[in-house]
């Protein structure tokens, strides 16, 4: 039962990744790199692994993800112990050996699979007259050619960039008030051809930025500044349902931080404007509330499912007591998962402290296991994509914006919900100078601007 059990929680990943092999290049790729978002995405990669590995009694398989979880958790700082010590008794064993797979075809070895070497496109965004075309692996001059077309019958102009070696999965085009059309789309299943039309003559010019290649665009007129509010990712699906939680409310104040600041006033001004931003960008949004009243945790996941959400993000404002609290700040994200630290459950505790059963530890754990298992490696992306949003937002304007990073949590908010679901920390509110940005109504404006970019990331991923 338990195998059976494992596998339909693991079906979603088979069909995802043809082989076990080809997953274990992927979380090693991951691992290459230096940043947090890679290391987390390696770190689900390897426990996904060692799941698959127990379901298909793979000792080697084990060995390897087992390995992979201990070095990813170790570098994020994630309490891995049990798999540390499960990782020395499977070592330790002297009959241990690599199997030899006899009638095994040899594309299934790990050295021989093929690794797509397409440059995969993740998202197109705006930068005042710049547009951003971000890709998963760095580009090189070689890469791209362009050429203008000139009709002079339609007098239309037509600027043509090709990038090799590139893809996408649908043709798509970006909205601009400025420029008649701009499209993406697959030239040939090598090459993404940017094709930007007007009906007078502009100044395009491009460079690339490691991963970005940034296209500059500029009218007769003047200069093409798409509002900020406007910036696009590459798969937007106007059928996608978003549902926001702003934490707390009514009876249940939140945290009270610097200046008597409250969380869930804070957190109200930002789920309104990050309502309105997605809404601005097509999406179907939803708010557990929209005004200063209680809803109790577990009808929260209710409305969400209800609503057939896509994406569920309940968003809070963190706090400590004492005399760190002049020192301790940053922003956070949590995907649901039994508490893996000392952290995690402290923020949890006073997330949960409003609306608990009198489950005891034991059950909590055991439930948390249970529910929304199948969800945590997509809610883990979103956690990064959300992150990586805000952080990207707020560096451009502000200094000392601190990362706190992606954590697992056991947050009774996320319990139930039926889709990838996320609690984010917007910063702590009893911090002086995080408290006093989070009541400025540009800075919620830019939170808000990164969270709406992290969540067209994640479904442009995903």
């Amino acid at each position: 039962m338990l195998k059976l059990f494992l596998l339909s929680l693991l079906l979603p990943l088979l069909l995802f990744a043809s082989n076990s092999s080809e997953l274990l290049i992927r979380a090693d790729k991951y691992m290459q790199s230096n940043t947090q978002s890679d290391t987390f995405r390696a770190y689900d990669d390897y426990k996904s692994l060692y799941l698959i590995s127990i379901v298909q009694n793979d000792s080697f398989l084990k060995l390897k993800s087992l390995k992979g979880i201990v070095k990813s958790g170790g570098r994020l700082k994630i309490d891995v112990s049990k798999y540390t010590n499960e990782l020395h008794a499977l070592s330790s064993k002297s009959n241990y050996h690599k199997p030899e797979p006899k009638q095994m075809k040899k594309s299934n070895h790990i050295e021989d699979v093929h690794v797509d070497p397409l440059h995969k496109l993740i998202s197109a965004s705006w930068r005042e007259d710049v547009l951003l075309l971000e890709f998963s692996k760095q580009l090189s001059e070689a890469q791209i050619t362009h050429f203008t077309l000139h009709d002079t019958t339609k007098s239309r102009y037509r600027y043509v960039y090709d990038i090799k070696t590139s893809m996408l999965t649908s043709s798509q085009n970006i909205k601009n008030n400025d420029i008649d059309t701009i499209k993406i789309a697959q030239f040939d299943p090598q090459t993404l051809r940017l094709v930007i039309t007007h009906s007078s003559e502009i100044e395009v010019d491009y460079k690339i930025d490691a991963k970005t290649l940034e296209v500059k665009l500029k009218t007769a007129s003047s200069k093409v500044v798409p509002s900020i509010e406007k910036a696009v990712s590459i798969k937007r699906d106007r059928d996608k349902v978003v549902v926001i939680d702003p934490g707390h409310g009514g009876k249940d104040p939140g945290a009270v931080g610097h200046r008597k600041y409250r969380e869930k006033i804070v957190v109200l001004d930002v789920a309104k404007e990050l309502h309105k931003i997605l809404k601005s960008r097509g999406y179907k949004v939803y708010m557990t509330r929209d005004r200063d009243n209680f809803v109790k945790l577990s009808d929260r996941t209710k409305y969400a499912n209800a609503k057939g959400a896509n994406i569920f993000i309940s968003i809070h404002a963190n706090a400590i007591d004492g005399k760190s609290a002049k020192e301790v700040h940053g922003i956070e994200c949590y995907f649901l998962s039994p508490s893996r630290s000392n952290r995690a459950k402290r923020v949890a505790a006073k997330e949960n402290s409003a609306d608990m059963s009198d489950m005891n530890i034991y059950g909590k754990d055991s439930y948390l296991n249970f529910l929304n298992h199948h969800n945590t490696v997509a809610s883990n992306k979103l956690a990064i994509d959300l992150q990586r949003g805000m952080l990207s937002e707020l560096n451009k304007k502000y200094s000392g914006v601190k990362d706190g990073g992606v954590r697992e949590g056991p947050f009774w908010v996320l319990v139930g919900a039926q889709m990838p679901s996320v609690l984010v920390e917007i910063g702590f509110i009893s911090h002086p100078m995080e408290a006093m940005r989070l009541v400025q109504r540009n800075y919620v404006k830019t939170m808000a601007v990164g969270l709406a970019d992290g969540v067209e990331r994640y479904f442009a991923n995903n």
